[in-house]
């Protein structure tokens, strides 16, 4: 397979972003080539071309979501906090209603890179746990072991607040975890 250009096209971007909303929508595991390319305005030959077959353009969509999603996240997040306060500001974005398509989209890549590594989402867990520890450091650079607690508790929440959408129960559970670990 060839590589794609480092700059795509307008065209090439215009149909991964319509792709991107089509995928927030549908999701990945019912995502056929055919009615996609419909519903955004294309034709499979032109998704062939572009990304190379349909692997290429769930990586594509894939990368794209997780740009997206550390930069929200980054901007959430104040740069000098410490890992409490910069884990309740990860939670407040990661609970607010408008993000759930997106979030639902990093559950369903997060489960299915673990099933299948060598599936479009390979690998796509662990970078997102070291995307995720990385945001979380930033508070507190010398503690990977409480980066990765708070990692565990905002992931184990939001899978929580996606099932059951009890806002109120999972606010309550990361505002104690976040004030426990203010405490001696």
């Amino acid at each position: 397979m060839t590589e794609r250009p480092r700059n795509p096209s307008p065209r090439e971007q215009e149909l991964l972003d319509a792709a991107y909303v089509y995928v927030l929508e549908h999701g990945l595991a019912a995502t056929s080539l055919r009615p996609l390319a419909a519903a955004i305005g294309s034709s499979t030959r032109v998704l062939m071309f572009l990304f190379g077959n349909k692997d290429g353009l769930i990586r594509a969509i894939l990368a794209r979501a997780r740009r997206e999603e550390l930069d929200a996240l980054r901007s959430a997040a104040p740069a000098d906090a410490d890992l409490a306060t910069t884990t309740l500001a990860l939670w407040r974005w990661l609970s607010a209603e408008a993000h759930r398509p997106v979030l639902r989209l990093w559950v369903e890549s997060y489960s299915r890179s673990l099933v299948d590594p060598d599936g479009p989402w390979g690998g796509f867990a662990e970078q997102t746990v070291n995307d995720w520890l990385t945001l979380l450091d930033r508070g507190n650079p010398g503690s990977r072991a409480e980066a990765t607690v708070a990692l565990a508790v905002l992931r184990g929440a939001l899978l929580d607040l996606l099932a059951t959408s009890d806002q109120t129960r999972t606010d309550r559970a990361i505002t104690a975890f976040t004030e426990s670990m203010a405490q001696p």
